[in-house]
């Protein structure tokens, strides 16, 4: 995942504006928010922060 760290550092979940963090889940980038768990996907290094296209936490 190739992110800007200053867009990574003023970007929030959409749903409950927690704070996001990269990760790598089953080889696939998400930033996942540290407030609902929500997890979004990164594609092609642009993350897509649409509540509808987030995995929901288990």
């Amino acid at each position: 995942m190739n992110i800007d760290p200053q867009l990574l550092s003023i970007i929030v979940c959409p749903a409950c504006h927690g704070e996001l963090a990269a990760a790598v889940v089953d080889g696939a980038d998400e930033l996942v928010c540290q407030g609902c768990g929500n997890a979004y996907p990164v594609r092609d290094d642009i993350p897509v922060l649409l509540v509808d296209e987030a995995r929901k936490p288990a």
